[in-house]
This record gives structure tokens, sequence and C-alpha cells, in this order.
């Protein structure tokens, strides 16, 4: 029993990363407050707080989105990582 329970915890954490900064973006399109981002895309990876400024950060396939909350306002989106240089 134990090893389904493993190879399930897997499965799951590889499917978070399955989805693309492209896919994210736009799921998130014209998403206004913190519930509105959170129902569209789930929980985040990362959340880093600042005073009222929050940074949610959502792990993809081919890099991170971040968002950055003020008091309950979505005021910035950001995609980055992935790129890979010669």
């Amino acid at each position: 029993m134990r090893p389904i329970a493993v190879v399930l915890m897997v499965a799951l954490a590889l499917a978070g990363c399955s989805r693309a900064k492209e896919d994210l973006l736009r799921k998130a399109e014209g998403v206004k407050t913190r519930g509105d981002l959170q129902s569209r895309l789930g929980r985040p990876d990362d959340i880093a707080k600042l005073g009222p400024v929050e940074r949610w950060t959502y792990k993809a396939s081919n890099g991170e989105v971040v968002f950055v909350i003020v008091g309950d306002t979505v005021t910035l989106q950001a995609a980055g990582g992935g790129d890979k240089k010669p």
C-alpha cells in the first residue's frame, strides 16, 4: 500500500509542472483580485510577503509566472525562466 502512495505523490507533483507559462497567463487573463486568481489557477507554488504586497509564483513546465498582489488587487504579472541560453 505504501509504494502506491509514493507513486501517487510523485505523479501529482509532476502534474503540477505540466502546464506551460502560456496556459497560466491565458487562464489569468483579466483577473483583478486575489480570489479570482486563486479560483482560476489554484494555490500558488510559492507566496512571498512584504507588508501588504504579496508575490504569488506558479511553476510551469517552461519557467514560472509571477503575480504581484497589493491588498486584494492583482497589479502585475510576469513570466520568466525556461529560456535556454547558448
